[in-house]
């Protein structure tokens, strides 16, 4: 059995002498705990050298990747025919026993076999002292750590970062320096303030005007408007502003000379910023902005570590001491973070910027994974993602729906909102449009038998016992009592409104009422009200009549006579009782 071990001065090939110890993996170290053992378990048979130090970093990087270098096959097949070769990477074993047709073995035994070979190196090589070994294998390890980094100039956020925190740096120091030379020059002309608005153009006025009787000669075309100028022109004139010395306004113009480069500057690193966001993430600049997306590759560290970050992270990020604070509050937790600044959640209401953040994040964690871990340099997925969230940002705001563009290479169909009374081809809405609906109006039927007024009554007369208590309360006692007759004998013309007989009933009823009315009006209205003997004769009169109105003829007629009649002796008979009831009560009372 031949053992192949890398070293980074080259390969080795040793022969195994005693195959049987391999069995005993356990005690397999004590074989070589001196240089004398180790000669007797293994023996050199060959070494392939590294001619330089290239060879030895595309040999370690193959091996690094379980790849068979082309150097190690020629020396394989050159030493290892018919033989059987123990080797510490399964992988590597595998892909030499395919191509070369070598039998490769990897155990327990065969680890144990290489560390033992590792701890006497020097002295199975001749030739190969320790201290030649250690800067060889420091500097190969330095080359195969460059190499595994893959190096890339145009890869490198680090500059992306620096960037952007220089940027936010010079724009403390500008708006620093533009306000201190407001507040300077605001004692000899302070009109000025109100009129020139931008730091860079006051900037640039103070240092061609100076004094500011040096207005009316000056040309201001180059940095302001017309009306600007004039404004400015006739402030000059009669501005309340001090003098000042000409050691003063020198100083002044200096920190304007400061305000202005430090200005273009900024545009500089600003368009620097811009190209390097397009180099290094093209589809998150599509998505928030080359601002928005520096920031958020800086807070993250890195465009890896952000690409680790789920697309509910990338929401929030910026904002976490209010995370924190509403998590320990228990309230709302904040809905963005530095993404808010976007021109997406910009042009959104400010009801819906929640679910705009939430949408743009989830698409942005997208494009943040493509940029980062992605070989193409194109922006094609963060065009088709801003389409996908314009459309959502139009659907919230109720406008029509328009196709959304993709890019042609992916062929994906359009994408519209479903609304199922929309027709094929029509711009999809917030709400379907409402139809008129005929069916729900409510009308009048029109009486269709000649009996309208039958109906009218004998509903009358169910309602009226009813209403009955509510009115009590309300009128005298001799207004309630002469009511009850009334509306104990109302119902008895509704049973047959076109019989002849009903209005001689009728005659004869309204003859007793005016008999029983004398009575109730001779004694006085009691003070107390009234008690509930008084109420139970009406009820009994519906419940009387209104049964009876259901049975047919001559029959029914009769019967309904019958019950009218006794209804009527029934109320005058209760009336009466309740007064001779509250008479003798009065009695009592006066003789007490």
């Amino acid at each position: 059995m031949l053992a192949l071990f890398e070293t980074p001065a080259g390969f080795a090939l040793f022969k195994v002498l005693n195959e049987g110890k391999l069995d005993a993996s356990e005690e397999l170290y004590k074989e070589f705990e001196t240089a004398d053992l180790a000669r007797k378990m293994v023996k050199l048979k060959a070494f392939e050298k590294f001619e330089n130090t290239t060879d030895a970093l595309n040999a370690a990087s193959h091996l690094v990747e379980s790849k068979l270098p082309k150097g190690l096959r020629k020396f394989l097949k050159k030493e290892c025919q018919g033989e059987t070769l123990a080797i510490a990477d399964s992988k590597l074993g595998k892909a030499i026993s395919d191509k070369l047709e070598i039998n490769c073995v990897n155990n327990a035994a065969v680890a144990e076999l290489m560390r033992g070979l590792r701890s006497q190196l020097s002295e199975l090589i001749s030739g190969l002292a320790g201290h030649d070994m250690a800067p060889m294998s420091l500097g190969l390890s330095h080359s195969l750590s460059r190499y595994k980094l893959k190096f890339s100039p145009d890869k490198v956020d680090t500059m992306i970062v620096q960037a952007i925190g220089l940027l936010d740096d010079l724009d403390k120091e500008l708006n620093t320096y533009a306000m201190r030379v407001r507040e300077w020059y605001g004692w000899h002309f302070p009109e000025l303030a109100k009129i020139v608005q931008d730091n860079v153009q006051y900037a640039k006025s103070v240092k061609l005007m100076g004094s500011r009787t040096n207005a009316a000669d000056l040309d201001f075309s180059g940095i302001l408007q017309e009306e600007v100028e004039s404004e400015m022109k006739e402030a000059a004139v009669i501005s309340m502003g001090t003098e000042v010395s000409d050691h003063d306004m020198l100083n002044i113009k200096s920190l304007c000379d400061q305000v202005i480069a430090l200005s273009e500057y900024r545009g500089q690193l600003f368009d620097y910023l811009r190209s390097r966001m397009n180099a290094i993430a093209p589809n998150l600049t599509v998505m928030v902005g080359e601002l928005v997306g520096a920031r958020l590759i800086a807070h993250a560290g890195s465009l890896i570590n952000l690409a680790k970050h789920p697309a509910s992270t990338v929401q929030i990020l910026g904002a976490e001491k209010a995370l924190f604070r509403a998590l320990k509050t228990k309230h709302e937790t904040p809905k963005y973070g530095l993404i808010y600044h976007a021109s997406l959640i910009g042009q959104a209401a400010p009801k819906f910027k929640g679910k705009i953040s939430r949408v743009l994040a989830a698409k942005s964690a997208l494009s943040i994974r493509m940029d980062a871990l992605g070989e193409g340099s194109e922006a094609s997925i963060g065009i088709e993602s801003r389409a996908k969230v314009e459309a959502r940002l139009r659907q919230l705001e109720g406008r029509a729906l328009g196709k959304t563009p993709v890019s042609a290479s992916k062929g994906k169909p359009n994408i519209q909102a479903y609304e199922k009374d929309r027709k094929s081809g029509t711009p999809g809405l917030l709400s379907a449009a409402k139809v008129y609906n005929p069916s729900a109006d409510v009308t009048m039927d029109e009486p269709t038998d000649a009996t309208p007024a039958k109906k009218k009554k004998i509903k009358e007369a169910a309602e009226e016992p009813a209403a009955e208590p509510a009115a009590e309360d309300t009128l005298p006692k001799k207004k309630k009592k002469s009511k009850e007759a009334a509306a104990e004998a109302e119902p008895e013309p509704t049973t047959d409104a076109t019989s002849p007989k009903k209005k001689k009933k009728k005659s004869k009823q309204a003859a007793e009422e005016a008999a029983a009315e004398p009575t109730t009006e001779a004694t006085p209205p009691p003070k107390k009200k009234k008690s509930k003997d008084a109420v139970t004769p009406t009820v009994a009169v519906a419940v009387a009549v209104t049964p009876e109105l259901t049975k047919s003829g001559k029959k029914r007629k009769a019967e309904t006579e019958a019950a009218a009649g006794a209804a009527v002796e029934a109320a005058v008979e209760a009336v009466t009782g309740v007064e001779k009831k509250k008479k003798k009560k009065k009695s009592k009372e006066e003789s007490a």
